[in-house]
């Protein structure tokens, strides 16, 4: 019989380490701890609701710009040009994606080595819950300071949401993802709805009393209620979640930081042996590029092709009235989805989201054409919303190795924000190019079909047997 080589050795070493940092079975679908983990989707989503999506790009330009005029320079870059008033917000969130980009993966590393996930998560939320709570004190020509602190927030929200999401495979057995991750996402869009709509009402009230520094304080009260709802919920989560033993122990020698980076390397070459994961993954990149899009783009394509187009001036009352309902119903959408992943399961219930997905971007471009049919596109779009994000989660969280949860979910995340320009970008070319924002929107449709294309050859039983994990249907049976 052949020994076992120095590699087999580490090998099965490694295994080892994986399985005793996993808990068991019984430690998963505890109540308590699920409720906490459900909690943080209802507390972070509002810094993403008011904060990032709603009201600080336009409050941080509308600063710059009285200072520096409708598109003045606000940062010389040199050789690169310079950053105007009009791309100073656009320019923030490019700077604080990008470094996610390094920071995430290492990141995950150093979470599923060591003990220290919830601890790395708790230190980066209520970062990223300071510095968006500072945020209220910026007025004037303290502008530039209000994007460094958002650049520090939005970086903490992303890290701290790449741990939170590897705390599912941990907390929930296989047969329980999709429930678990949809109910997340289904509070999330509550919570963060709920709190967007008392925040507009208190900006439209002070609009109504037409003195700009009210306004600019509702803003800025906004943006503070945001931080402390983010903070305050997240005590929840981080009351109830528990911490797991460390996977392995740190070599003699080795910082956490030096083990990250070549743990994250590690995991590179794990996902290229993973060959269905990493399809899956790529799937994901494409029609995820193609939501985001739409996400970003839909007030605009609203805007120009029901207003500016007809020589009509912009009904606001009615594009955040959209915002609102969206919020709103994706919940009930998140939660139909996982009835529907039940019934056909969660690999065609995707299929059928992104089926959806591509009509929604067929009707916007041949039919849409009344304030009507708009609410009733949105309504679609909230509905496919929660569904494909959700089932995606839980989906690709079968698909990895036993404790690479982290390491995998910063892959994960990274694809999202990432790639989440070239949408943008084409969207963007498009228009320049055909002068219609209609076959602008109708050119997603690539982002749709190619996703839906490679998701239905990638085999996801394989991919869930290959990382090591039991199907949902397997995990029932036991």
């Amino acid at each position: 019989m052949n020994k076992p080589t120095t590699s087999d050795k580490r090998e099965t070493q490694a295994s080892r380490d994986a399985q005793s940092s996993t808990p068991p079975r019984s430690d998963k679908n505890d109540k308590r701890e699920i409720f906490g983990w459900l909690m943080y989707d209802w507390a972070n989503s509002a810094f993403s609701t008011t904060v990032a999506t709603t009201l600080l790009g336009i409050y941080l330009t509308g600063l710059a710009q009285s200072l520096v005029g409708e598109n003045g320079r606000v940062i010389d870059l040199g050789p690169f040009g310079s950053v105007t008033a009009k791309a100073f917000f656009p320019f923030c969130v490019f700077v604080s994606v990008f470094l996610q980009a390094f920071l995430l993966p290492v990141l995950g590393a150093i979470a599923d080595y060591s003990h220290l996930k919830k601890r790395l998560m708790a230190t980066f939320c209520y970062t990223g819950v300071a510095t968006t709570c500072l945020l209220f004190f910026i007025t004037g020509n303290l502008y530039i300071i209000g994007g460094l602190l958002f650049i520090i927030a939005n970086l903490c929200f992303g890290a701290a949401l790449v741990l939170y999401n590897a705390f599912l495979p941990e907390i929930t057995t296989e047969d329980r993802r999709d429930q678990v991750s949809s109910r997340g996402f289904a509070l999330g869009y509550l919570g963060g709805g709920l709190l967007l709509a008392l925040n507009l009402g208190l900006v439209i009230w002070a609009q109504s009393k037409g003195n700009s520094e009210t306004v600019n304080l509702a803003v800025r009260v906004s943006l503070l209620s945001a931080g402390l709802w983010w903070g305050g919920f997240a005590l929840l989560t981080f009351t109830r979640l528990k911490v797991r033993g460390a996977a392995r122990r740190l070599p003699r020698g080795k910082s956490y930081l030096s083990i990250g980076f070549s743990e994250t390397l590690k995991t590179f070459r794990e996902l290229g042996k993973l060959r269905h994961t990493l399809r899956f993954l790529l799937a994901y990149l494409l029609y995820n590029d193609g939501i985001q899009t739409i996400i970003v783009m839909a007030g605009v394509f609203l805007e120009q092709e029901l207003f500016i187009s007809r020589g009509l001036a912009p009904d606001r009352s009615f594009l955040l009235g959209i915002i609102l309902m969206v919020q709103f119903a994706a919940f009930g959408g998140a939660l139909l989805f996982e009835r529907i992943s039940r019934a056909m399961g969660t690999k065609k219930a995707i299929l059928l989201s992104l089926l959806l997905w591509s009509g929604i971007v067929i009707y916007a471009y041949g039919f849409l054409n009344t304030i009507t049919q708009a609410w009733v596109m949105a309504a679609a779009i909230a509905i496919v919303l929660g569904g494909s994000q959700a089932l995606s989660r839980s989906l690709f969280s079968r698909m990895i190795p036993k404790g690479r949860e982290a390491s995998f979910f910063g892959m994960y995340e990274i694809s999202e924000r990432g790639t989440s320009w070239l949408g943008p970008l084409i969207f963007g070319i498009v228009v320049s190019m055909t002068n219609s924002y209609r076959q602008a929107i109708l050119s997603l449709i690539i982002f749709f079909v190619a996703g839906m294309l490679m998701l239905f050859f990638t085999d996801t039983d394989r991919a869930v047997r290959e990382a090591g994990n039991s199907l949902p249907e397997e995990v029932k049976e036991q």
